[in-house]
């Protein structure tokens, strides 16, 4: 029996609360287990002014993690799993998926509403491409500035007067105790979340059968289910492409599953969105039947057209 656990995460506020959240999944489990967190600054957390799409994508929080992994100096990481690419390393793996929090994109601002109450020209600051171009899309006579940086940090910007709203994850506000300052949740038909997005996800090495066994016991299987659906779509549109995709996979009031997939070029000029729905059974399935569907409609010159 493991008689020790490394947790590698980032270092910022949110990252340490998922991994501290993870931490006490396991000892609620295993409560005689030695956990601790190993903290770690990542190339995405030392470049705050580049694009994430000119520096490798979201990728960039998790390199420095899974090379921990691979050299043995921590036993699992914990990302969040928009931040995952639909590829990972030889020899790892993601051993467990926890409960998700709410996967939507939320709408901050301290003078308006919603989105709608914007006077035109308001600067809406962001970091994710996905977003910026799906609202654009809606709403046009806003402006999309980049807006990198932690929580804290965004947050600070908007109440600065940088901007006149920012859009963050939910999921990343409610975990720090800053649900109040979401003015509206954007609905995901107006913009589809990141794969993976408000998912916890676990990762550790392939060959680590007695990891692997304490994960198993804290994975969350309907959040897994959604989350590796979503996943299936990002990859079937090119494993390393840093272009906007969002993927949505959720269970209707009859059990039902129900998938909406997203995917621009780089600068919004074309768009699509689709949508399929099928039995929780069939959740693969539905999956693999819009990763066709995008194909079909184009979503592979897409991703030839913007060079990845």
């Amino acid at each position: 029996m493991l008689q020790s656990l490394r947790i590698a995460t980032r270092e910022s506020a949110l990252a340490l609360w998922q991994a501290n959240h993870v931490r006490q999944l396991i000892l609620d489990q295993f409560p005689t287990l030695d956990v601790t967190v190993v903290g770690m600054t990542t190339e995405g957390d030392r470049n705050k002014t580049s694009p994430l799409s000119r520096i490798g994508g979201k990728g960039v929080f998790v390199k420095e993690l899974e090379q921990a992994l691979l050299s043995g100096e921590a036993d699992i990481a914990v990302h969040s799993m928009k931040d995952v690419p639909s590829e990972l390393p030889a020899g790892l793996m993601i051993g467990a998926i926890c409960e998700r929090e709410n996967p939507t994109d939320a709408f901050v601002s301290n003078h308006f509403a919603s989105m709608v109450a914007l006077p035109a020209g308001s600067r809406v600051g962001t970091s994710s491409l996905r977003r910026r171009l799906q609202l654009q899309r809606h709403f046009p006579s806003l402006v999309f500035p980049e807006l990198r940086g932690n929580v804290d940090t965004r947050l600070r910007k908007l109440d600065d007067g940088d901007y006149e709203a920012i859009v963050l994850a939910t999921a990343g506000l409610t975990r720090l105790g800053l649900a109040d300052r979401i003015k509206a949740p954007i609905d995901p038909a107006l913009c589809v979340p990141a794969a993976g997005q408000g998912a916890v996800g676990i990762e550790c090495a392939e060959d680590r059968d007695d990891v692997r066994a304490i994960l198993a016991a804290i994975e969350h299987a309907d959040s897994a289910l959604c989350v590796h659906c979503e996943r299936m779509v990002s990859s079937g549109l090119g494993a390393t492409c840093n272009l906007p995709i969002g993927a949505y996979a959720r269970f209707d009031q009859d059990d039902g599953f129900l998938m909406t997939a997203y995917v621009s070029d780089d600068i919004g000029e074309r768009q699509i969105r689709c949508e399929e729905r099928g039995s929780r059974e069939a959740a693969q399935e539905v999956a693999n039947g819009l990763v066709t569907e995008l194909l079909t409609r184009g979503g592979r010159e897409l991703v030839g057209a913007s060079g990845h």
